[in-house]
């Protein structure tokens, strides 16, 4: 198809339906969990930032030790939080680029309330100490298996309303929200094959250096497919839109698409470094990271020249603002993480809080601007109104936000350097320079500048909370109508 008539079926995408047409009630739900999910995740975060600083906090209470919430607060911040942006939005453009409503509203409800029964189950479980004790996929296996059920539900709603859809060609947002529904399914299926020992206890089907080359081919496909893929999704649909123009080269977006789709895959690898991990299999994982480097830049280099010729739209328009530093996020992000890869340069940064600024410039800068910003745009439409209640909120989030994602990448930035130059200094006998306790003091000061990042963080979240309740109050109720065919049915093929 060419790009000329890409542009026009997508262009239909903004014929008017009636309000009610789609499914916008799922849409919306979704919508306000990821802002309560994200308020109740970043502030866990928060929490343990602060223990780092001010170790006592929490000190006799088992759930509020440090072990137990900080994987509270990844799947909290990942799960949670961004899996209900990436329902919300993923549904909001399937259904408008396919120009027709979901399959099955009944369907929609079970993956809502099913992905909410399994967030509050993971939010009792893990401070009560059930683990699986892997990155990302801690978890137990009874909801393990609710995930697996929810998720093919989800998959079917998606993948049923494109089979339905009103025009012949799948925007290329879907194929990136497609392409993480099936890998996420294939990955947490994989990664989760365990011999259940009890209620709420499991062994791995793996063993040993296997075992971690499962779980980290699972832990960094998390981030490439769930935080990467499906948020690119995001990125091709809502930036477009914002901007009020044509994708820049619709040719790079699908070559951004299978670039990454080939790529991503064989990266895991390079998180186990130095370990009893075959040389050859660390290698790869190498080399693919560095590969990944050219498909992350083009296709952020694909969103950032959309606003060819409306840059001045970032000037008056907060949300736009979140879209394009978000994507501005992503190429540190992406270029980083390449780097880092390097077995050199690894091996000054493993173990560091280098490693944790990376991940949370990803997490905070990528995934929660772009996240926000498209929480935005869609919310108004959805109570038919034309702008959230406050556009000043917008901004006043957008700035708050943003310093705090420096100041807590700084801060980990410059700590994780130091911590590995101190580690790996030497007297002339051999023996270290530093103990690890000195190294632990010369940290601490950055510790307290990450925590005030995240406070600031958490603040702009309920800023957001506070201005999208606003939104909703004011809006009149939405009457569903009996279902009409969609304006633009007589425009497009």
């Amino acid at each position: 198809m060419s790009n000329a008539s890409v542009q026009a079926t997508v262009a239909a995408t903004n014929q008017a339906a009636p309000l009610g047409y789609y499914n916008d009630k799922v849409v919306k739900q979704f919508a306000i969990a990821t802002v309560i999910w994200g308020v109740v995740g970043m502030t866990v975060g928060l929490f343990i930032a602060a223990q780092l600083y001010w170790p006592t906090l929490g000190e006799g209470i088992p759930w509020l030790s440090y072990g137990r919430l900080r994987p509270l607060h990844t799947n909290a911040v990942i799960f949670a939080f961004g899996g209900c942006a990436l329902f919300a939005t993923s549904l909001d453009v399937v259904q408008r680029t396919c120009h027709t409503r979901v399959i099955s509203d009944k369907l929609a409800a079970f993956v809502f309330w099913g992905w909410q029964a399994i967030i509050v189950a993971a939010a009792i479980s893990l401070p009560l100490g059930y683990t699986q004790g892997k990155e990302y996929a801690e978890l137990e296996w009874p909801i393990d298996i609710a995930i697996a059920v929810v998720w093919v539900a989800y998959a079917v709603l998606f993948f049923g309303t494109i089979a339905k859809r009103r025009v012949n060609h799948i925007y290329v947002a879907n194929w990136f929200y497609g392409g993480y529904i099936l890998a996420i399914a294939l990955l947490h299926i994989v990664n989760n094959i365990s011999m259940p020992a009890g209620a709420m206890k499991s062994y791995s089907a793996y063993a040993g250096a296997v075992d971690a080359m499962a779980q980290w081919w699972y832990g960094h496909n998390a981030v490439g497919f769930l935080l990467t893929a499906g948020f690119l999704g995001m990125m091709y649909y809502y930036v477009p839109k914002q901007a009020g123009r044509p994708i820049y080269s619709y040719r790079l977006s699908i070559v951004h698409f299978w670039a990454l789709i080939a790529v991503y895959m064989w990266a895991g690898p390079h998180h186990l470094h130095y370990t009893a991990l075959p040389d050859w299999a660390q290698s790869v994982g190498m080399v693919f990271s560095l590969i990944l480097l050219a498909p992350s830049w083009g296709g952020a280099m694909n969103g950032i020249l959309t606003l060819s010729g409306v840059w001045h739209k970032l000037r008056t328009d907060p949300i736009l603002k979140f879209l394009i530093v978000a994507i501005s996020f992503y190429m540190i992000a992406t270029f980083e993480g390449p780097m880092m890869s390097i077995k050199t340069v690894n091996s000054l940064s493993h173990y560091t809080d280098w490693t944790v600024g990376h991940v949370h410039a990803g997490a905070l800068g990528w995934v929660a601007m772009i996240s926000i910003g498209s929480i935005y745009a869609l919310v108004p439409k959805l109570v038919g109104a034309k702008q959230m209640h406050s556009v000043k909120w917008i901004d006043t989030h957008f700035w708050i936000h943003t310093i705090g994602v420096l100041l807590y990448i700084a801060s980990m930035w410059i700590a994780g350097v130091m911590q590995g130059f101190m580690w790996r200094q030497t007297k002339s006998d051999g023996t270290l320079t530093y103990s690890f306790v000195e190294a632990l003091q010369a940290t601490y000061p950055y510790y307290f500048v990450r925590a005030a990042g995240g406070l600031l963080v958490v603040a702009g979240m309920l800023l957001m909370a506070y201005n999208m309740w606003k939104t909703f109050a004011a809006a009149k109720p939405v009457q569903n109508p009996v279902l009409q065919p969609h304006p633009s049915d007589a425009r497009v093929a």
